[in-house]
């Protein structure tokens, strides 16, 4: 792809992603779309991406290689003795500290947090929440560390994490938008870090059936 057609790729990846987070993913058509990255070739997405889903995609992995090298910084640093808390924050921190590094406004956690009601994208946003080893290993780890957690329990609490760690930052990223807030990523990490630990470190007090299949976490 010619450096033209990269940038138009960009342009328009750009304005779903605003336009997405703003509206939703239903109410926001392709056309919309070209119209909004400034171009008057009304089949733009179709051209560059091929189709809806194509698009969708391409938003959610846009920027995993930024996240998956800091993961891998932090991980680096791990001993063999971490702790549930250490684990936790080499999946928090990368994923943070990327919404931090863009520029404001930034779209990218509402646009996620809209993504988790398309049911045609959740392998999607499966798949590139565990896209490289490492965060298939810190995964492993920190479901070893609360072992003692029953597999359903386990999966329900991950699904809580996962709505909990987007809708946060989503909300968050929209105070910061409105200038309700002087940009403190750092802190929201670590807020969600503790967040985490205490969910997962949680006693059982009613063992059942809640959530038996339920959505994996998505830590992007």
């Amino acid at each position: 792809m010619g450096q033209h057609g990269a940038k138009a790729r960009e342009t328009l990846l750009d304005a779903a992603e605003e336009l997405f987070a703003r509206y939703g993913i239903d109410a926001v058509s392709n056309r919309r779309i070209a119209e909004h990255a400034g171009t008057a070739n009304h089949s733009a997405v179709a051209y560059h991406f091929g189709g809806r889903d194509e698009l969708l995609e391409a938003l959610i992995t846009r920027h995993l290689e930024d996240t998956h090298r800091r993961r891998a910084v932090l991980t680096e640093q791990l001993d063999d003795g971490a702790g549930l808390r250490d684990l936790l924050a080499c999946l928090v921190l990368p994923w943070v500290d990327h919404l931090a590094s863009l520029p404001v406004p930034s779209w990218r956690a509402r646009f996620l947090h809209q993504m988790r009601a398309v049911p045609s994208m959740q392998s999607v946003l499966q798949r590139s929440a565990v896209a490289n080893p490492v965060s298939e290993d810190l995964i492993r780890r920190t479901q070893a560390a609360v072992g003692d957690l029953a597999p359903a329990v386990l999966h329900g609490r991950s699904w809580i994490l996962g709505t909990m760690t987007i809708g946060v930052c989503a909300e968050y990223e929209a105070r910061i938008q409105d200038g309700a807030e002087t940009p403190n990523w750092t802190g929201v990490g670590y807020f969600l870090i503790d967040s985490c630990a205490g969910m997962l470190s949680a006693p059982v007090t009613h063992p059942g059936d809640f959530l038996p299949q339920p959505s994996p976490v998505y830590l992007l």
